[in-house]
Order: structure tokens, then sequence, then C-alpha cells
């Protein structure tokens, strides 16, 4: 779904599926106002609404431990740049910081941004880098949709042990399953 999402395969995809046993040592540390940052992202793509938000399901903590545990060196790089061109990119367009624009401001910027890495996907070799934003758009998902909020709030979720039904009815307008 997160593929679908953003256009193109799960960035360190191939590394989840072996418990992120990546050797990569991160060149530059995130710090508190790098995940900070990576909340106010995240929950812009998410907000809290009658469900929680990406910040209830700590998804820039989240972020931080895949990029540095499970991203590429390349990668950790790309994602560590988007950083910066993304705060350019707000003062480019409003003349102020991400962190100071408002909530309309910030979801117009990553609209145009989530456009530019959509293109960028669609265009781009095998050889190619990847685009940060598609990097943090498929992070934020991820990390809220397996978090504990984002799984038992967001979705229908429930516990395992449970029976198995191979056909659930649908409702429009209904929340999709976490498990079944």
């Amino acid at each position: 779904m997160i593929t679908l999402a953003t256009g193109g395969a799960l960035i360190g995809g191939e590394l989840l599926l072996s418990g992120c046993k990546n050797n990569a040592k991160p060149d530059k540390a995130f710090d508190a106002d790098d995940i900070a940052f990576l909340d106010e992202v995240a929950e812009t793509i998410i907000p809290k609404t009658n469900t929680p938000g990406a910040k209830d399901a700590e998804v820039g903590k989240f972020m931080t431990v895949m990029v540095n545990d499970c991203y590429e060196s390349k990668d950790q790089k790309i994602f560590h740049d988007g950083l910066i061109k993304l705060e350019e990119e707000s003062k480019k367009k409003f003349s102020t910081s991400f962190m100071k624009i408002t909530a309309e401001q910030r979801k117009e910027l990553l609209i145009e941004l989530d456009k530019e890495a959509k293109a960028y996907q669609k265009s781009k070799k095998e050889t190619d880098s990847n685009h940060y934003f598609a990097m943090m758009k498929q992070l934020t998902l991820f990390g809220f949709f397996t978090s504990k909020p984002g799984a038992t709030e967001a979705l229908r979720y429930v516990a395992i042990p449970g029976k198995y039904e191979g056909s659930v009815p649908y409702k429009k307008g209904e929340k999709a399953w976490a498990t079944s």
C-alpha cells in the first residue's frame, strides 16, 4: 500500500525483510530538533483528527531509527540532505522556516513536494538516487500504520489469535483492517 501511495518501491524494503542488518554507520546523527522537524512533516501528512496523528505515534523517532539502521549510506545522506532541502523550499516559498509556517502552508508545500517526488519516480532510472520526500512519506506511512495508535485506533484491529475470515464485507467509509 505504501508503494502505491508514494509511486515507487519501498526504500530500504529489502533490508526490512532481512531484519535491518545494515552495516552502514550514519555519517550524521539526528538531534532533538531533527526529530521535532520530522514529527511536524509527518503530522502534516497524517494529521490528528478523530484518530491519532503521526505525532501521537512518534513517527519522527521511528524515521530516525529506520534511516540509521535500515538505509544504506547513500540513502542516509539523501534523507539528511532532504531535511535541509525541505527547509530551503519553505524559506524560498514562504520566507520563513518550515517550523514557523502555518499548517495550511505546510500542507501546500508538502503537496508540491509530493508531486515533484512522483514525477521524479516516473522518470528516474534504476541507478538514480531516491527522492528525499518519497523517503519521508514512506517512513511516515510505514511508521504510523505499524504503530500501536495507527494500527489500533486508525485501522480496525482484532488481536491475534482470532478466527480466520477470508472474505470480509466492506461498507463504504469503514476503516481498513490492520489484521484479518
